[in-house]
């Protein structure tokens, strides 16, 4: 372990300044997110190198779709969660202390490079609880030609997202509602702290977003609307992932209705270029040229193949695509 970032003392207690939460830690206890602890009125992390979970993924599974589409991605994470998503997935990692396996940033390059990799994503749990282990491991990554991809909930503070940002080349980050108060009762969250972290970040490196549609939560056509709205006020080419929800951990809500994904998919369309569909077959995720409909890159689950780009250019209208390959 090592000792923390971004923390300040209080008495006898620690406020830690990664995140939000701003958690105020008590002697031998742990903050929310379980890889942080007041050991002697000092902030360590816990979770420095600490390895629950390799494996290599399709690019698109993260989900990036104008990111090297069809390349291969290491994913790695360590344990624990800023956030207490009752959804979530991963539950068994992001929500106890799971066995891991300790990784020095080198050892960890060492295992990309070992299988020939080019890309890592920090994923399955909150990477940025890892903050101390993530900047050292992604300059290691940036001189080894390795390029570095977060797959966030965004639930970090600006001056430390601003320190880590240049290392970053592309961040999926889940906007779960446009709704603050979805933030603060269902998940325990901070809903300005992850709009800005969007703004900045797409400012400073490839984006993509992802809103997890859950019945009765946060699916209305309001709710998919103001979202939509607020994407498109970072641009028409900000890329926006719908995903269905299906019930796991502490809540048994139906899964998604096929037809409020074709409704969220319509209302995003009206303003965005690229709106694809996950976790559901049967959506046409494709991606088309917005200046002549050319067939730019064509997909089939995680099969991803492109066509209509030459010299990162549409083959046919010549306009530069929103992708970086």
């Amino acid at each position: 372990m090592v000792e923390a970032r971004y923390y300040r003392k209080e008495g006898n207690f620690v406020i830690c300044e990664i995140c939000p939460n701003l958690c105020k830690i008590a002697e031998d206890k742990l903050g929310r997110c379980l890889g942080r602890k007041n050991i002697g009125g000092k902030l360590y992390a816990l979770n420095y190198g600490e390895v629950v979970s390799m494996a290599i993924d399709p690019m698109e599974k993260k989900p990036l779709y104008h990111f090297y589409p069809g390349e291969e991605i290491f994913s790695v994470a360590t344990y624990g969660c800023n956030l207490l998503c009752p959804f979530c997935q991963n539950w068994e990692i992001s929500q106890r202390r799971a066995p891991a396996k300790y990784f020095t940033p080198e050892n960890l390059i060492k295992e990309i490079k070992k299988h020939g990799l080019k890309f890592i994503a920090y994923t399955y749990t909150e990477p940025l609880i890892w903050f101390e282990y993530l900047s050292d491991v992604m300059k290691l990554a940036r001189r080894a030609g390795v390029k570095n991809v977060l797959v966030t909930n965004g639930m970090i503070n600006e001056e430390p997202l601003k320190e880590i940002l240049p290392d970053i080349d592309a961040m999926n980050i889940d906007l779960k509602s446009i709704r603050a108060d979805f933030y603060q009762d269902f998940i325990k969250g901070d809903l300005p702290t992850v709009l800005n972290t969007i703004r900045i970040a797409k400012k400073s490196c490839h984006i993509e977003l992802t809103n997890l549609l859950i019945p009765g939560k946060n699916d209305s056509e309001e709710d998919i609307r103001d979202l939509v709205d607020f994407v498109a006020d970072l641009g028409k080419e900000t890329v926006l992932h719908f995903s269905r929800y299906f019930p796991h951990y502490k809540i048994s809500i139906p899964p998604t209705p096929t037809e409020t994904l074709k409704i969220a998919y319509k209302i995003g369309k009206e303003k965005l270029y690229y709106i694809y569909v996950g976790n559901i077959a049967g959506f046409n995720n494709n991606t088309i040229c917005p200046g002549c409909g050319n067939l730019l890159v064509a997909r089939d689950y995680y099969y991803t193949r492109i066509i209509g780009i030459n010299n990162q250019r549409c083959s046919v209208c010549q306009r530069p695509v929103d992708f970086l390959l």
